[in-house]
């Protein structure tokens, strides 16, 4: 499955990126970045409804004042269903008996912006938006058969989190997140239809 591929090449970067890292309180002087394993849980009616931890986040911004930052970022996350044998009567008449499995691949990707408090305490918290794109692709798998379709919409993304960092003075940490995301990506294959994508995560992982 793709989403394994992903998942081993951002923890190979993960790596390196802290092996790479110099002794310094940080590696780039007014910015942050974080790195974060996501669990999704698809909301309201959806292609693939159950919870997966099959996804990551990366982002990273520059403070445009102490409290105040903006940059990029781009996550994947894939949620799966596995649905029991059924007929499905089809637009064109013709009828198809058949168990399934459904998958929703999604690759949200563009600005992020988060207002900080006590950005010089072990505990920093935050409230942050995330805007642009968002690629999907809906998939059903029966016997050998993979049918599919590949979208674009538009994402938007609120979330609050605090970063924690034991040595405020040397800013390496945790990060914990929660966050609701909307796209407007859509899909009307086999005989289901979804008009938007809505889902609701928690984010862990590492910020410096």
């Amino acid at each position: 499955m793709k989403t394994t591929k992903y998942l081993r090449i951002a923890a190979l970067c993960t790596l390196l990126l802290a092996l790479a890292r110099p002794g310094q309180a940080q590696i780039f002087p007014k910015s942050y970045i974080n790195i974060d394993w996501q669990v999704n849980v698809p909301l309201g009616k959806s292609f693939a409804d159950k919870a997966s931890g099959w996804g990551m986040n990366f982002e990273g911004g520059y403070r445009i004042t102490p409290a105040v930052a903006v940059g990029p970022f781009i996550s994947f996350h894939t949620n799966l269903q596995n649905i029991d044998r059924r007929t499905l009567y089809l637009n064109d008449g013709s009828a198809l008996t058949t168990n399934q499995k459904h998958a929703v691949f999604q690759l949200p990707f563009g600005a992020t912006g988060r207002y900080s408090w006590l950005n010089n305490s072990i505990f920093q918290p935050y409230v942050g938006m995330k805007l642009g794109a968002c690629y999907s692709q809906f998939s059903s798998y029966y016997y050998v058969i993979k049918q599919y379709e590949n979208t674009w919409g538009f994402y938007l993304s609120p979330e609050v989190g605090v970063s924690i960092f034991p040595n405020p003075n040397y800013r390496f940490g945790l990060h914990l997140a929660l966050y609701y995301s909307y796209a407007t990506n859509s899909t009307n294959m086999l005989t289901y239809k979804v008009d938007n994508l809505s889902n609701f995560g928690l984010r862990v992982g590492i910020s410096f």
